[in-house]
């Protein structure tokens, strides 16, 4: 989301994105006081600037807190998701990083406060040059929105180890009617100004929120509040008072507020515009302009990210036409998508397969890493299917990031809504990207970071930690897996994928191209099912510019890589390549570009 990362623009924090890590970046909730020019002056260090930054952020921000696992007297609360709010975080970032450049001498630090110093600098600007299109986000849609991802973070994130976290928690359930009805007025406002999804957005949205209204007593919130009292010490009646409180709270605020959540969500279906591109909206070419340089952290043109799609779909094509050949498939490319799409054989009968498969793959991988990285995570990770209630809106895939406190492992959830939608064939490369080598052991190295400023470990670069996590899918066949050709094959069709997203994100957004468009031309040029397709563009379409950082990050690291190994020869070293991009944390691609030109130099 990530970070993305802010989905509609601080509105809320980026959840688990579909289909990505969406390396989550905190929030910073409303009324943070600046930090000024006059505070900065009494820093000894620069990274006491940084850590006071951080600690405005968190001291104002609960969600953040119990993402980094911290339980204190905000536990109980969501914090504000108001725009005032997003000003506030603004104001925030943009003071102290006014702050840091008129009181420290960038040629005057050490070469780790130098970098970070580089890093808070261009994040800053890049929050800068796209905060104006921050109410072009949209607030509610099927990758995004309190409908689930509130929901979502109570079952997933909110721990209850003893009475007061229970009390948290049903705090939280009532506060879910005054979050739900502040978000609700802000896309309300939105939509009264044009800005709205596509009409065959809300069918998802109004589908989530029936999932849960339509579940009663039974709802995922309610049964996961239950099952997680019941693993705690109480006394019966003591527990009783807990669920029936609970109840009330549901019942007497958080469906109101759903109900009031789904009249909105009804209304603008019926106003909403059937063109889904940005490009529609008036400032719409300056956004996307500010999205892509976000994203890829490049200064690249839609049309210059078009053509490299368009490059890279005919070298993977080349590619897979030799996986043809070595199966013995005798027909089109396109036959042999249609063949890969639609065998009973590349398809798991149960969701049970799939999770198990899943797991040897990740238990193999494991067992390779150490002679390709110096540094390894610690993190545990497990595997976990999305919840019933958000998966058939969800994308297929996502990662979650560990607590920094270790109370919470890394998790790879898999959407088996549709196991049709689930390839054999993708199995591996979905489990390196999501888990092993991609964002699990990124994010494991990146949140235990201890000697950096919290932004960095915390923060994300989407370019950086995408690009790292299709990295990670060709380098599990440089490690020797990938022994079935029909998965190698799958490999292939997940790097097309991404680079068919240079094309369709850019088609949608800058050449105009409809939903329909954009889904001929994955059906055209990938073996993904249909559903598949579908699912992937309505996401491009709700989420501008994201799906271009994957591609673009990854070239970047095969292009450092090569050049290391050419001019390094025989001194180039595989693990020392790896950490180098993995010990800085998330960075600008440019950036990244340096720190492996200094790895060369000095191995020379």
């Amino acid at each position: 989301m990530s970070r993305k990362s802010i989905i509609a623009f601080g509105i809320l924090p980026a959840f688990a994105l579909a289909g990505c890590s969406a390396a989550y970046q905190e929030p910073v909730s409303a009324q943070a006081a600046p930090m000024g020019a006059a505070a900065a002056a009494e820093v000894q260090d620069l990274g006491t600037l940084f850590e006071n930054y951080d600690a405005q952020q968190l001291a104002l921000s609960p969600l953040s807190k119990a993402y980094r696992g911290i339980r204190d007297e905000d536990y109980d609360d969501w914090g504000d998701f108001s725009d005032a709010s997003s000003v506030a975080d603004q104001e925030l970032l943009q003071s102290t990083a006014a702050a840091m450049r008129a009181e420290y001498d960038l040629s005057a630090l050490d070469a780790q406060d130098a970098l970070s110093y580089r890093l808070f600098d261009a994040m800053a600007q890049r929050s800068a040059d796209r905060f104006e299109y921050r109410k072009n986000g949209y607030v509610f849609d099927q990758m995004n929105g309190a409908q689930s991802q509130l929901p979502a973070f109570l079952i997933n994130i909110h721990r209850v180890t003893d009475a007061g976290d229970a009390a948290a928690y049903v705090s939280r359930i009532e506060k879910l009617g005054p979050a739900l009805d502040q978000l609700t007025a802000e896309s309300r406002e939105r939509a009264d100004a044009g800005v709205m999804p596509p009409d065959w957005v809300y069918p998802y949205v109004i589908s989530d929120i029936e999932n849960l209204l339509n579940s009663g007593d039974a709802n995922p919130i309610l049964e996961d509040f239950s099952k997680k009292v019941s693993a705690i010490e109480l006394t019966a009646a003591d527990a009783g008072d807990f669920e029936a409180q609970a109840q009330a709270a549901w019942s007497g605020s958080a469906q109101p507020a759903y109900e009031r959540l789904l009249a909105e969500m009804k209304r603008q279906q019926a106003i909403a515009p059937t063109d889904d591109g940005i490009w529609r909206f008036a400032d719409g070419a300056d956004y996307y302009k500010a999205l892509l340089a976000n994203y890829t952290t490049t200064d690249l043109t839609a049309d210059e990210i078009h053509d490299i799609g368009l490059r890279e779909v005919d070298r993977i094509h080349g590619e897979m036409r030799g996986i043809m050949k070595q199966v013995g498939f005798e027909g089109t490319l396109q036959e042999f998508f249609e063949y890969t799409r639609n065998g009973d054989q590349f398809f798991y009968e149960t969701r049970e397969e799939y999770l198990a498969d899943a797991q040897a793959a990740i238990a193999k991988m494991e067992k390779a890493l150490p002679q390709w990285f110096g540094v390894l995570p610690t993190d545990p990770l497990v595997i976990k299917p999305v919840e019933a209630f958000r998966e058939k809106s969800a994308g297929k895939a996502f990662y979650q990031r560990p607590a920094p406190d270790g109370s919470r492992p890394g998790t790879y959830y898999v959407n088996l809504y549709n196991l049709r939608d689930m390839s054999k064939n993708e199995l591996e490369a979905l489990a390196y990207h999501e888990g092993l080598p991609g964002h699990h052991l990124q994010l494991s190295i990146q949140t235990q970071l201890g000697d950096v400023p919290p932004f960095r470990r915390f923060g994300g670069v989407t370019a950086y930690s995408e690009g790292w996590g299709l990295y990670s899918e060709e380098l599990g066949k440089d490690m020797g897996f990938y022994t079935d050709p029909y998965s190698d094959f799958g490999r292939l069709g997940m790097e097309l994928w991404r680079a068919c997203r240079l094309v369709v994100d850019t088609g949608i957004h800058h050449k105009r191209w409809s939903r329909e468009e954009a889904i001929a031309y994955l059906t055209e040029n990938t073996p993904n099912p249909d559903g598949d397709i579908r699912k992937a563009i309505e996401r491009y379409v709700v989420y501008p510019g994201q799906a271009t950082a994957y591609m673009i990050g990854k070239l970047k690291i095969m292009e450092l890589r090569q050049r290391a190994r050419t001019e390094l020869g025989e001194k180039f070293d595989i693990r020392g390549f790896h950490d180098t991009i993995l010990k800085s944390g998330p960075v600008p691609l440019s950036i990244m570009e340096e720190n492996v030109e200094s790895w060369i130099a000095a191995q020379q």
